[in-house]
């Protein structure tokens, strides 16, 4: 079953973009599409009897209820670019039914789907972007995965979101028409552009100058160096640049400390990683200050 992608003309609210959400921007219409860079997967797995109509319903009133998730971006023949909303759009659900595969098979197939749904991106002047992929694995088991782009939302926002989903869907499953009483006012994100606008830009422009003044390149890691003179050494005296990739699977127990920490200390997961990358810099280099992308 599949719910088409669909855009009301309407239009509710136009406004600027954050400075953030200008890089974003700027860096998905000059970067390379298929690499799926700031397009964003969170999959999930639902063990039990799943409700479809209620969970169509429930990220439909997501949708409904904030903003940001029927915004679009428009830049041509503009001064600047801006961000429309519009007053309805429908968020595409796809249903796979899956139940015929091995577990290989299965697990083959998602990972090239993922691969697939990422390098297809979005088209960011058409609303939502984002985009549910729910596959039926087996007898009252799924595996949901939601994709969207980066310029919609942060890491802060994820599992608030989901919270209220889940709500949504045990309001659905009642056959309850109305939101949930105890879900908060939703506040448009017009209003967090209103407060960056009352802020003093040219401060901050200050600021920034002063604590990136001397620093002209990226920090290195200082084992890249050594690693190129030996290749130089052992070639025609031109190092050349090599890349590899590791990957590592955490623990679920690691990563739900890590989860506990980072919340503790009211920082997202993402930061932490990028800490732990700054002090890894820092030993490697000799620096004390940091400088990298």
């Amino acid at each position: 079953m599949n719910a088409p992608a669909t855009t009301n003309r309407a239009i509710q609210d136009i406004y600027p973009l954050s400075p953030t959400q200008r890089g974003l921007l700027f860096h998905s219409l000059y970067g390379d599409s298929q690499t799926g860079v700031y397009i964003v997967q969170v999959g999930y797995t639902l063990k039990g009897e799943l409700n479809h109509d209620a969970f169509n319903k429930a990220w439909q009133q997501l949708i409904d209820r904030h903003t940001i998730l029927r915004t679009a971006f428009v830049w041509d023949n503009l001064e600047a670019p801006v961000q429309v909303v519009g007053q309805q759009a429908t968020l595409p659900i796809h249903w796979h039914d899956w139940t015929s595969l091995t577990v290989e098979e299965q697990q083959a197939q998602l990972s090239a789907s993922m691969k697939r749904d990422r390098a297809q991106g979005f088209n960011l002047s058409n609303a939502p972007l984002m985009r549910i992929n729910a596959f039926q694995l087996g007898q009252n088991h799924y595996r949901i995965v939601w994709t969207h782009h980066h310029i919609l939302l942060d890491g802060w926002s994820l599992p608030l979101l989901l919270k209220e989903w889940i709500a949504c869907y045990q309001a659905a499953c009642n056959s309850d028409d109305q939101l949930p009483s105890f879900l908060d006012k939703s506040y448009p994100y017009r209003d967090y552009i209103a407060w960056l606008q009352q802020q003093d830009a040219s401060a901050s422009k200050e600021f920034w100058k002063a604590q990136l003044s001397g620093i002209s390149a990226p920090t290195p890691l200082g084992i890249d160096r050594l690693s190129a003179k030996k290749e130089s050494a052992a070639g025609d005296g031109k190092a050349q640049a090599a890349f590899d990739e590791q990957s590592y699977s955490l623990s679920a127990e690691l990563t739900e400390q890590l989860r506990s920490f980072a919340q503790q200390n009211r920082i997202t997961l993402s930061s932490l990683v990028q800490g732990a990358w700054v002090k890894v810099l820092s030993v490697y280099s000799g620096h004390s200050t940091i400088l990298y992308g």
